[in-house]
């Protein structure tokens, strides 16, 4: 008798069942075991209010966490960038595929670059984090604040309401939308969300446990999940939810972990921008995570020194967000 598939909780739009499906046939393919899709709807898809009035943390996760915590799902698949970095009780990352490609990237009209684009010019995007990077490489563009799904959002550019877009690339690519962008922008311009281009897995503390998921071991990818370790890090350090003008990226290379982080001004007046790498140590996955936790809180507390967290606050209060004392 074949084994029952595993319950797989997605939330329902298509860049969503897309990537979960994606994870889906890696764990089939690896192990052999069957999975299939649940489609759950969360707060933050059907709600209207933009992602700053939302408080940005956990309102497109909270939903499937609930249904995992239900015993209706038995695994659940995340953008890792809107996972909130404090462990959410009863619950356990069990994997973090292979990246993809982390870079944000522009969707113009006329095929146009951002150095391109007229003075004044509309550019779309939800994310505070990259109106602040680009307004502090081009302060005379006018950015304006946008929700909906990758199709809603390059729809108003090809109607002519907006001039451009910013989205995530690894978004565009997962539904096929790689051919409207104009522009990819490098780490050295805009750093991406902490996490961006990464899935997290999800699964009951007492499943993993039990050892009977240990097959998620099969797409779990110890380089990704170093690097956006110490992303997340600098995130929670900072005491920023995935809403905040903060921007990090970390790659692995030469047995060594990069790691950039900047917080920048929402108007783009203001940054705190700093780099740090480390040696990985060798044959330990669990050494691995450690130092590279240890490196996020290392360049977190001295950016705070440099005010990185004042920064922090200040949008937080801008957006309506009660301001820490």
């Amino acid at each position: 008798m074949p084994p029952a598939p595993v319950r797989l909780g997605t939330r329902r739009s298509p860049m969503a069942t897309s990537q979960s499906q994606r994870v889906a046939d890696a764990i089939t393919e690896r192990t052999g075991t069957p999975v299939e899709l649940v489609l759950i709807t969360s707060f933050g898809d059907v709600t209207k209010a933009h992602l700053t009035q939302l408080g940005g943390t956990g309102v497109f996760v909270n939903a499937l966490r609930d249904e995992l915590l239900a015993d209706t799902v038995d695994v659940a698949v995340h953008s890792l960038k809107d996972l909130p970095t404090t462990p959410a009780d009863g619950l356990t990352l069990v994997a973090i595929p292979e990246r993809d490609d982390p870079r944000d990237a522009l969707c113009a009209r006329d095929g146009r670059k951002f150095a391109d684009l007229p003075a004044g010019a509309t550019v779309g995007t939800g994310s505070p984090r990259r109106v602040a990077q680009l307004a502090a490489l081009r302060s005379d563009l006018n950015y304006v604040p946008i929700r909906g799904n990758a199709e809603t959002r390059l729809g108003k550019v090809s109607s002519g309401e907006l001039d451009a877009v910013v989205l995530a690339y690894a978004g565009l690519v997962r539904v096929g939308r790689a051919d409207d962008v104009t522009d990819l922008f490098e780490p050295e311009q805009m750093l991406p969300a902490p996490g961006q281009g990464a899935l997290a897995v999800e699964c009951r503390t007492e499943r993993a446990a039990q050892g009977d998921l240990g097959f998620f071991a099969a797409v779990d990818h110890e380089q990704t999940r170093a690097g956006v370790t110490a992303e997340r890090i600098v995130l929670a350090e900072l005491e920023a939810g995935c809403a905040a003008p903060v921007g990090a990226y970390a790659e692995c290379y030469d047995g060594r972990l990069r790691l950039r982080a900047a917080v920048v001004a929402t108007d783009g007046s203001q940054a705190v921008r700093r780099e740090r790498a480390v040696r990985l140590a060798e044959g330990s996955a669990a050494a691995t995570i450690d130092t590279a936790a240890g490196l996020g809180r290392e360049l977190a507390r001295e950016m705070i020194e440099e005010g990185a967290d004042r920064i922090v606050a200040d949008a937080g209060a801008q957006a309506g967000a009660p301001r820490p004392e």
